[in-house]
């Protein structure tokens, strides 16, 4: 992005791009959804999100199923959003239950562009969480863009089938496709890699299982996630797909070293080969640069920083 580019974003953002709008974000109150709706909040925006079937509802909050085609149509008919975040979904790559994991991330999805594309009223942005997951082992030192997929399990097939699926609706609405690499921060499961990392530490365990030690990740921060969903909703480079990451690898054993510096202690690790997976991931990096040329200067936090930050929450 231009020099003068890059103040023209700067001062729609400094004038708060969306006073008087609202903002819908699927899965208000997961991990993501949670950051984001702070962004959005801040901006100007008057935000409403869906919550799980069974969860406290409220007068911007739905209670709903997204597999629910009638439930979803009925509350982006009340919402009329202006932009839409679609976060809500199966997230963990090693969830047991693949028929769920197509049926939320595929359907539930298809259910929330038929209702939006139906409605009177126009998004100017519809955003939709993909993975970076999709690229698979893909054979490049940094993946950008234009790598071709190659998905390695069921959770990043159901993601690249939503893209695909996405795409019938490209003439309708003004879909957005964000590729997120791996990210992280306070509120996120135990059941992710960082968070158990460094709860144990924070427990001061003196060992830990974990699976293969080999892998490395592109590791962000999930504040820099959220304020790059945010810019793409204002920018609404409608019909593209952009990787969120922060351009830098880290190796499982750099993890440690950072936590142990941290800590002031070396964990104990022990490979657990129920926790290895044939299929696994072991470098995935990315480029942010065209992310970057649409939303300006991506500022990333050192992965230090963010451990610290989850380590003393």
């Amino acid at each position: 992005m231009n020099r003068l580019a890059t103040e023209r974003f700067a001062a729609v953002t400094l004038e708060r791009e969306g006073q008087g709008k609202r903002a819908l974000i699927t899965g208000l109150r997961g991990f993501t959804g949670h950051y984001l709706a702070q962004e959005l909040a801040a901006a100007g925006y008057r935000v409403f999100g869906t919550v799980m079937p069974g969860e406290a509802a409220g007068p911007d909050l739905f209670a709903l199923d997204l597999c629910d085609r009638a439930a979803v149509a009925a509350m982006v008919e009340q919402v009329q959003p202006d932009v839409v975040a679609h976060l809500a979904g199966i997230a963990f790559v090693a969830h047991s239950n693949a028929d769920l994991i197509y049926r939320v991330n595929i359907g539930g999805t298809r259910n929330l562009l038929e209702a939006l594309a139906a409605s009177p009223h126009r998004s100017s942005a519809v955003l939709l969480a993909s993975s970076a997951n999709i690229y698979g082992n893909a054979g490049v030192a940094v993946i950008d863009e234009s790598v071709p997929p190659a998905p390695s399990n069921d959770y990043a097939v159901s993601k690249l089938a939503m893209e695909h699926m996405a795409r019938l609706w490209n003439d309708k609405l003004p879909i957005i496709i964000a590729r997120p690499f791996n990210y992280t921060g306070v509120g996120q499961d135990e059941n992710f890699l960082l968070p158990k990392i460094v709860a144990h530490f924070r427990k001061g365990a003196p060992a830990i299982e974990l699976g293969n030690v080999a892998v490395a990740r592109d590791f962000s921060d999930v504040r820099m996630v959220a304020r790059s969903y945010r810019r793409l909703l204002a920018a609404s480079p409608a019909g593209q797909a952009f990787n969120i990451c922060s351009g830098h690898a880290h190796s499982l054993h750099n993890v440690l070293a950072l936590m142990s510096d941290i800590a002031g202690y070396r964990i104990e690790v022990q490979v657990n080969p129920a926790f290895v997976r044939s299929n696994d991931v072991l470098r995935l990096v990315g480029s942010n640069e065209k992310l970057a040329s649409v939303i300006g200067e991506i500022e990333t936090t050192p992965l230090a920083d963010t451990l610290h930050w989850m380590y003393r929450a």
